[in-house]
């Protein structure tokens, strides 16, 4: 028989979907009705052994207990912090996730919005739009980014990926995190607050966790300062939205560009309306190449587990 598995989410790759099926009796929550999905769970629940879920959405300490036989979690995405990671060490549950295979993609991201921000982009879109430009309206001029310091906390692939694209347009690159790389020629700042005062911009890199929850506050904003730009491509909960919101109303912090926020897809209607940030609703690896892979990566994993076999990126 086939191995059970509890899809979480769909991939948007056909593909995945299809190798899915062929090799899986695969049990879709997200083809549920909200209000039905926990009568429908107790009549598959017993026989799940994998679970497919995404980092967005993970998997907490309640699900994986009315899934008796559950034996690995396979995460469509770099972070776990969604996923209970106590629970599964505790009964020896397998979880993956995908990383590398987004790294290119999410650092486009962060230097696409990092250049939104710098240029304006959205308010001269809408300036254009809005007849503003045929009316003769005065329009100030925006920052060269050129020997400006872009300060990237978390240097992991992305981060690292992040900083060789901000040297292509001749930004000065310094990081942090408390771990120090080796083999990097990138200068490492003492502490994020310094990282912070140093930089023009911050884009923030760093794995979500209780340990970097609301590590990016009130202090290293305004350490960042009136001309600085926050970019967050990471997680939401690095970032103190409150502190944010009131440094973007305050002016006490110049810009921010978000793809990532503390209560997704909810974004707090104080800072949709304000004019000085740029919004994207988490779409750092939505290209159709990079889903694709991701998707291919956790069916793999899951044919490594069920044949015996080592798995290719498990989280420690």
């Amino acid at each position: 028989m086939k191995p059970e598995v509890l899809v979480m989410a769909a991939s948007p790759s056909a593909s995945v979907m299809a190798q899915l099926e062929q090799h899986f009796q695969c049990h879709h929550l997200w083809q549920q009705p909200l209000e039905q999905q926990a009568a429908w769970l107790q009549g598959v629940a017993g026989g799940v052994r994998a679970v497919l879920t995404t980092g967005a959405i993970g998997i907490n300490a309640a699900l994986l207990a009315q899934l008796p036989k559950v034996e690995i979690v396979a995460v469509n995405g770099i972070g776990t912090d969604a996923v209970d990671l106590a629970a599964t060490r505790s009964r020896g549950i397998f979880v993956t996730n995908t990383p590398g295979v987004l790294t290119d993609d999410v650092a486009d991201l962060a230097l696409t919005l990092l250049l939104s921000a710098a240029r304006r982009l959205p308010a001269l879109d809408f300036y254009v739009r809005t007849g503003a430009w045929e009316a003769g309206r005065p329009l100030a001029p925006s920052r060269a980014l050129r020997g400006k310091v872009c300060g990237v906390y978390g240097f992991g692939r992305i981060g690292q990926a992040i900083a060789l694209r901000a040297q292509a347009f001749g930004m000065e690159v310094r990081y942090f995190q408390p771990r120090a790389i080796g083999g990097v020629t990138v200068p490492r700042a003492d502490s994020l607050l310094a990282l912070a005062e140093a930089s023009d911009y911050l884009v923030v890199a760093a794995p979500g966790s209780a340990a970097t929850r609301h590590t990016v506050n009130a202090e290293v904003l305004a350490a960042l300062g009136p001309q600085g730009t926050l970019v967050n491509i990471a997680r939401g909960s690095l970032v103190d939205e409150e502190a944010l919101i009131a440094a973007l109303r305050d002016r006490t912090l110049g810009m921010a560009a978000l793809d990532v926020f503390a209560d997704e897809p909810r974004v707090p209607a104080a800072l949709r309306e304000l004019e000085n940030v740029v919004l994207t609703p988490h779409v750092g690896s939505l290209t159709v190449e990079t889903r694709h892979a991701m998707g291919q990566l956790v069916v793999d994993n899951l044919l490594a587990h069920f044949a015996g076999q080592a798995l290719l990126t498990p989280v420690a």
